[in-house]
């Protein structure tokens, strides 16, 4: 825990709390998207992610962790949005910022992901955290044929 001390009365003004950064990541392959199959509670399926490391950028964190749980290299397409609703980890307060990316070949869960299998629109299971939102979004959006190019670097 970290505590906020005031510089100038020298009290402890209670704990400090800030949101994690995380990353998720929606990886088109063969006309589907991989979801994961959590190791770690919240149990249930979901999108490839994870928290975002000291000094590592968001671009570099889902490749990270798209490789980390899939076993793939993947190159990112597109950030497809934000999402910061406090509620959307039972854990605790988390941001995640959402990349569609392109990859090949077979994935094989890794790491926090106890699978790793291709799904595709007309069969996606119930999801954990806010996943059914992100991929309700992303559907939509790939309907109308828009996102935000990805246009940082890694």
């Amino acid at each position: 825990m970290s505590f906020i001390i005031c510089p100038h009365c020298g009290r402890n003004t209670g704990e400090y709390k800030a949101p994690k950064p995380t990353v998720d990541i929606i990886i088109e392959i063969g006309g589907g998207i991989i979801l994961i199959e959590r190791r770690n509670p919240p149990l249930g399926w979901a999108l490839p992610g994870g928290f975002v490391d000291y000094g590592e950028s968001l671009e570099q964190a889902a490749v990270r962790e798209a490789r980390e749980e899939t076993g793939l290299n993947v190159t990112l397409t597109r950030q497809l949005g934000t999402y910061s609703d406090p509620g959307r980890d039972s854990r605790f307060h988390t941001i995640s910022t959402v990349f569609t990316a392109r990859a090949d070949g077979i994935p094989h869960g890794r790491d926090d992901a106890r699978q790793a299998l291709v799904y595709y629109h007309n069969n996606i299971p119930p999801l954990t955290f806010d996943h059914q939102d992100i991929l309700r979004d992303y559907f939509a959006l790939k309907d109308k044929g828009t996102s935000a190019p990805l246009n940082n670097r890694i």
